[in-house]
């Protein structure tokens, strides 16, 4: 009997521990932004240089997904996993990780078991997903506000136009205020309901689209508005140019946040929709400082002609009481 136990221990001495030994990972998540998933498996004490010596295998809710047999050179994997696949020559390094597209992946517990001749042993991972928003929450907000408060301040220099400068503009020019207003509006509140916190999706891009894209027309509306009020001026102009600029940076941080599924341009987007909020606003104020001194500087014409036809009446009595006393001599 003891003779026996030796030669054991002596076999177990000369090929090392008779389990081997994982790193334990309990679970591993993957996101919307994951085109592949790599579920992990190291194997810390794997002593053999030669790979046909090593087996393993992948098992999910008890059923094998993925075997790599090492004596055949042989990767199976299953039906319902044809994607999945390990790295043969990393396996002599203990890494028996499995790698799979997303499309394949289930949530659930993984099972990874590793042979080697005589040693084997298994660890379980965890799969989860983890959901990640598009947009922090703050990026949310400000990306809807910007623009909204932008058409807002348009509504502002809409109504100082109407009120102020009736005689400048045309029935016409009115209604093409008003009707390119209210589709800007329309499309704002559009895009702000289809961009809804939360991953990337084709909805919230197009809501994004919406919101972002048709800022276009308040450039051409400042500009109408500009004209019809007090005329191009080099004020006016630096506005304009100022919300151009706002407009371009906005569609540049749009277009590489549409490209990204975690954007990392949203300021560059935001920060453009802000400056075009922000030549709104100035343009509001110039206009109202410019309505104010009309209305202060300039009297009212009835004010002006009311003392010139006295002035005028009382110089024509003047010229005919003249008359009479020449008649009279």
């Amino acid at each position: 009997m003891w003779p026996l136990v030796v030669v054991l221990l002596l076999g177990s001495g000369r090929c090392g521990s008779a389990q081997l030994i994982f790193n334990v990972i309990k679970s591993v998540e993957y996101t919307l932004c994951n085109q592949t998933v790599v579920i992990p498996c190291f194997v810390n004490n794997v002593e053999t240089k030669n790979i046909t010596e090593l087996y393993v295998r992948w098992k999910f809710k008890g059923e094998n997904i993925f075997i790599f047999d090492g004596s055949q050179q042989m990767s199976k994997p299953s039906s319902n996993f044809s994607s999945a696949k390990i790295t043969p020559s990393e396996l002599l390094r203990g890494i028996a990780s499995l790698k799979m597209d997303k499309s394949d992946a289930v949530l659930g517990n993984y099972t990874c078991e590793v042979t080697e001749l005589s040693r084997e042993g298994e660890t379980i991972i965890e799969l989860k997903y983890r959901v990640v928003s598009w947009f922090s929450p703050n990026e949310n907000i400000l990306i809807v506000i910007f623009p909204v408060l932008a058409i807002l301040l348009f509504w502002g220099q809409f109504g100082i136009v109407t009120l102020k400068y009736k005689s400048n503009y045309t029935k016409e020019k009115a209604i093409f205020l008003l009707v390119a207003g209210l589709l800007l509006t329309v499309l704002v509140i559009v895009g702000a309901f289809l961009f809804i916190p939360g991953e990337y999706s084709t909805k919230n891009a197009s809501g994004l689209g919406l919101i972002v894209l048709p800022t276009v027309i308040l450039i051409l509306l400042h500009y109408c508005v500009f004209t019809i009020a007090m005329g191009m001026s080099s004020v006016t102009i630096s506005i304009l140019i100022l919300q151009i600029l706002g407009y371009v940076l906005s569609v540049v941080g749009f277009s590489l946040c549409v490209s990204e599924c975690i954007p990392v341009h949203g300021p560059l987007l935001i920060s453009g929709l802000g400056i075009i909020a922000l030549a709104e606003l100035l343009g509001l104020v110039y206009m109202k400082c410019v309505a104010s001194n009309h209305r202060t500087i300039q009297p009212p014409k009835k004010a002006v002609e009311e003392p010139l036809n006295a002035f005028k009446e009382s110089k024509g009595m003047m010229n005919d009481g003249k008359y009479k006393m020449h008649l009279q001599l």
